[in-house]
């Protein structure tokens, strides 16, 4: 079979299974949510690990129900499957790497939040390291004087994959326990502490 042909047929299966997957988990397991007093109105940056993205779309809705949301993805093959599993729960996407190409996609992505989007970054992602923090994030923040809403869940049993991001699948019937971080920004940090605050306080929830 040839590679086009193969990608093809897993980039339509892949995000139906993917989708599906997530509901079946989050419909079996038990929740509790532990979410910041104070959520901004305005459009802001949701800020999770590569490695906790499954479970993020639920959190999301819980905290601003259908408001609009656009997902920075790179354009690899398992970005596009992760872009088309997100379209199922109503997620927009913004496609590109802040590494190549990185002023298109921070553009893009400032664009939709002047239109009201909240935008969703993994900020080690799509390669990593682990808990590292990329440029866009800090771009994007200080650019806009947003907001940076730092989103965390742990799962009571759970099956973590043999990837650099050490990816969490949790288990059905276990206990999702979903945390939202209070509201921070940037815009007043020097450049080089920058990243390091981010990390800190994204890496607040036991960690």
């Amino acid at each position: 079979m040839k590679k086009e042909t193969k990608r093809k047929i897993l980039s339509t299966l892949l995000p139906f299974i993917g989708a599906l997957l997530i509901r079946f988990i989050y419909l079996t397991c038990k929740k509790e949510y532990k979410i910041a007093s104070k959520i901004p109105k305005e459009p802001f940056i949701v800020a999770f690990w590569h490695g906790e993205l499954l479970m993020q779309p639920y959190l999301y809705k819980k905290v601003r129900g259908k408001h609009k949301i656009a997902v920075m993805i790179s354009e690899h093959f398992d970005g596009e499957i992760i872009a088309r599993i997100v379209k199922r729960f109503g997620i927009d996407s913004v496609r590109g790497s802040t590494k190549k190409g990185a002023a298109k996609v921070l553009l893009n992505a400032i664009r939709k939040m002047r239109e009201g989007y909240d935008i969703a970054i993994t900020p080690d992602g799509p390669r990593g390291p682990r808990y590292s923090i990329a440029d866009g994030i800090v771009a994007i923040s200080k650019k806009e004087d947003a907001y940076i809403v730092p989103f965390h869940y742990e799962a009571s049993k759970y099956w973590q994959l043999n990837s650099w991001d050490k990816f969490i699948i949790p288990k059905p019937f276990s206990k999702l326990t979903f945390y939202v971080g209070e509201p921070f920004k940037v815009e007043e940090l020097e450049d080089k502490s920058t990243k390091e605050y981010i990390k800190k306080r994204m890496l607040q929830f036991g960690k």
